[in-house]
């Protein structure tokens, strides 16, 4: 079914979290699908502003609800500071959005998250927001990652009764695009926020930089929705550089694509695994 985050978050909660992954070109679509199916999870496709100019709002729509009618999925666009453009992505059948007024002053970004708000919960069409500030770069996000702020318990109760957003990105620790080592997650900020945000789903982001172990305890700490971008980007890039330096003119572009292609059902499957909770 084409479901908008608020209506998974409300079916899958204390089963599951719920993968929320980055297309990046349209050959990865199918495969994320199929990750998500041999895992018999739920599923987020996340396109940044960039990818949706690229693919166009009506082809991911479309192939979306195509693929919604054998797993729950929905649509939603990540990290987007142009709320012209969210509203466009609305208007085209996206059923959930990201405002992403993190980098503003506090009572600025509750002002223009209300907006977008009140605007998509008229259409069905869920919201995340976000406050704290999550470092690295993906996708168009640049940050250094000692900017990092971590997110106030205080300033989330206040920021979701105010805006009523179905979703919220904390910040605990993780770290967009690749990182060296192990995120250091602050699960004791985790806890805090937890007992606090009841009727909001919390969002990880950064998740290429998380251990299996931590990714799951995150799941049973309540976390509802897990990004995952970069790892896509990275697997499928290496799998390229692998595989086609060996291609001739009458070389199949579809073989040269298999490594990459499998490389993303099997990132999809084995992350939406750990996130089980039964």
């Amino acid at each position: 079914m084409y479901l908008n985050l608020n209506e998974l978050f409300k079916k899958y909660r204390g089963k599951t979290g719920i993968g929320a992954f980055n297309l990046h070109c349209m050959e990865m679509f199918p495969y994320i699908v199929e990750g998500a199916k041999k895992s018999n999870s739920p599923l987020i496709i996340q396109t940044s502003k960039g990818t949706a100019e690229y693919l166009g709002f009506d082809w991911i729509v479309t192939t979306a609800k195509l693929f919604a009618k054998d797993i729950d999925l929905c649509v939603h666009l990540d990290h987007c500071k142009d709320i012209d453009f969210i509203i466009k992505a609305i208007d085209s059948g996206y059923n959930s959005v990201m405002y992403d007024g993190s980098s503003l002053d506090f009572e600025e970004n509750i002002k223009n998250t209300k907006e977008v708000v009140e605007y998509a919960h008229k259409r069905n069409v869920s919201v995340e927001g976000e406050i704290g500030s999550i470092g690295g770069s993906e996708d168009g996000i640049e940050e250094k990652i000692n900017s990092i702020i971590y997110t106030k318990a205080e300033d989330a109760v206040k920021f979701v009764e105010e805006t009523e957003i179905d979703a919220l990105a904390v910040a605990i620790g993780t770290v967009h695009g690749l990182y060296n080592g192990k995120a250091k997650i602050n699960f004791e900020l985790l806890d805090t926020l937890t007992k606090k945000l009841i009727d909001v789903g919390m969002v990880l982001h950064g998740g290429t930089g998380v251990s299996d172990e931590d990714f799951h305890k995150c799941a049973e700490k309540g976390m509802m929705k897990f990004n995952v971008g970069t790892e896509l980007n990275k697997n499928y890039i290496e799998n390229i550089l692998k595989d086609f330096p060996s291609a001739k003119p009458t070389t199949s572009l579809r073989g040269l694509l298999k490594n990459a292609n499998e490389s993303i059902v099997k990132i999809v499957e084995h992350r939406s695994n750990v996130i089980k909770l039964a």
